[in-house]
């Protein structure tokens, strides 16, 4: 049997993958097991922000293979304690718990809510509001608390407690507050699996203001949009907010498992000993690999993310067979004439590698891609997407 066969029969078939065999690479190129090279326009799905095989990386990481590959939390470590201390001067928040995957970081966050409603509040207060077409994972409390029903029709009964709201519809949320008793309000600055979608300004604002007003926590799910993906080190930072709870995963990593439940004020004391708990939550060498990508996450670095991003969607939103393109920084998305599965394989068939969100091409290219694989990919796009007159 050839790869595909055996995965097929031994792999549970969760995934539709693409005819391509990823073997090796180096950067923004990845190389297939014909040795054919593309550039990498989605990066593991916004996890390798650095790149493939990076080699500051791939040192901090080795270093610590070398000395402790896995303690239990019973044991201090300080890797772990690097990383959270990175990230709380980062971002002015108070404290962190380390697990293995976004779904698993959302679900931490969850938790802390409803702790923190059921003290402050009591046992009536425990609701969840998210965003319609929202993702926050896909186990059975973050399939309830993702707003699309797509992901819930196998899967029930799911977790209770969850109410949704329509993405940027500020009279839609007010009513559902109103209507609830609500522990938080959880959301996507963009929504990634979505469709590449950014929440408005206004939208933003309006949450805000119901929490503080109301004692409802601030949940901002960043496992996508984190760790400089939309040109700032936190999606969040472009509105000026102060979430009480920000949960992270996928880039902070740069390709090994990691998410992170990083609290605020209010929250950072919620878990106590026995609430909470990872046997692999804050594993050395993920935590080493991350305290070396987030070191570098500088302004001036953002800034040239911020760059890229601008020469993406100055040469695609006026291209043949563009409708629009969404997102922030390198996240962004492409609403096409032609199907975007079409777009893809085009693509693919010349050495480049988007995905897809919803109805979208969907560019989550490594942070550091350089100009001439960034400019040669766009060429490759615009003459994918271009309709036959």
């Amino acid at each position: 049997m050839n790869i595909k066969e055996k995965d097929q029969y031994y792999v549970a078939n969760t995934y539709a993958r693409f005819p391509i065999e990823i073997v090796s690479g180096k950067g923004s190129t990845v190389v297939d097991s014909c040795g054919k090279e593309y550039i990498d326009m989605g990066s593991g799905i916004a996890v390798n922000i650095f790149g493939m095989c990076d080699e500051e990386w791939t040192s901090a990481v080795a270093k610590q293979l070398t000395v402790c590959q896995h303690t239990s939390n019973l044991y201090y470590s300080a890797p772990c304690v690097k990383l959270a201390e990175l990230l709380c001067e980062k971002t002015g928040m108070k404290k962190v718990f380390f697990g293995n995957s976004g779904a698993e970081a959302n679900e931490g966050a969850i938790k802390v809510a409803r702790k923190y409603a059921f003290e402050k509040k009591g046992k009536d207060y425990y609701k969840i509001l998210t965003l319609n077409n929202s993702f926050h994972g896909r186990t059975i409390t973050t399939l309830a608390a993702t707003g699309q029903d797509a992901f819930h029709k196998d899967f029930l009964p799911l977790t209770d407690g969850f109410v949704y709201t329509d993405a940027n519809d500020v009279e839609m949320l007010k009513r559902v507050v109103s209507e609830n008793k609500l522990a938080a309000i959880m959301f996507e600055i963009v929504q990634g699996e979505g469709g590449v979608v950014p929440l408005t300004k206004e939208f933003v604002e309006c949450i805000k203001d119901i929490c503080e007003k109301e004692d409802i926590l601030m949940i901002v799910d960043e496992v996508q949009t984190g760790n400089g993906r939309t040109g700032k080190l936190f999606g969040y930072m472009h509105y000026g907010l102060s979430p009480d709870i920000v949960t992270t995963a996928k880039g902070l990593g740069g390709g090994l498992p990691i998410g992170a439940v990083i609290m605020g004020e209010k929250t950072k004391d919620v878990l106590t000993s026995g609430t909470h708990g990872s046997t692999f939550g804050g594993n050395p060498v993920s935590c080493a690999g991350a305290v070396n990508i987030v070191s570098r996450l500088t302004y001036g670095f953002l800034e040239e993310v911020n760059r890229k991003s601008k020469f993406i969607i100055d040469e695609l939103k006026n291209a043949d067979g563009v409708k629009s393109v969404t997102g922030l920084g390198l996240m962004l998305g492409i609403e096409t004439e032609k199907d975007a599965s079409e777009v893809i394989k085009i693509c693919q068939e010349n050495g480049v590698l988007p995905i897809k969100a919803k109805n979208k091409v969907r560019l989550l290219p490594p942070l550091n891609i350089t100009d001439d694989e960034l400019i040669k990919a766009v060429s490759v796009i615009k003459k994918a997407v271009e309709v036959t007159k």
